[in-house]
């Protein structure tokens, strides 16, 4: 695996609920703060209010081995109703790309998290580029934890969904 093969890694869950209801809880930024995972809390900026293409929010994470940071994302894609993506970092280069999807489901909905690694400049490359042995390894460790964060929040989702 490499860094450079942006690799990607996805959760899925069924909830007992409309697809609607579950836009409705996946477009709250402050779920994942619900769950056992980096995020530790979230607010909007510039004003904004809900998920929106050009809308920012910053995110402080913690982590046991990589400390406390924060980001500030831009939703990039919004499909209203069914998905939405944001981007950690600039354009060009991202750090990584997140999103969420939902899918109608006969009587329930699909709910889906992702996360594609991007090659821009972070702890996570300057790692890399200090032991270039160990990429895949690295690599590895770093969407597992990504995983188990996706897998908790998809947890809270369920329980809330009913």
């Amino acid at each position: 695996m490499r860094l450079r093969d942006n690799p990607t890694v996805e959760v899925s869950e069924r909830l007992e609920c409309s697809p609607e209801h579950a836009w409705a809880l996946i477009t709250d930024i402050e779920l994942p703060t619900r769950a056992d995972g980096e995020l530790q809390r979230v607010e909007w900026l510039d004003g904004a209010a809900g998920v929106a293409v050009g809308a920012r929010f910053r995110g402080y994470n913690a982590n046991p081995q990589a400390g406390e940071w924060h980001t500030e994302p831009e939703i990039t894609e919004v499909e209203d109703g069914r998905r939405w993506v944001w981007r950690v970092g600039p354009a060009d280069e991202p750090l990584a790309v997140w999103g969420f999807e939902v899918d109608s489901d006969g009587d329930g909905a699909v709910v889906r998290q992702w996360a594609k690694a991007g090659t821009g400049r972070s702890p996570l490359s300057d790692f890399i580029e200090q032991y270039p042995d160990k990429e895949g390894t690295i690599l590895a460790h770093r969407l597992a934890v990504w995983r188990d964060g996706m897998a908790a929040n998809l947890a809270v989702l369920k329980q809330l969904a009913g």
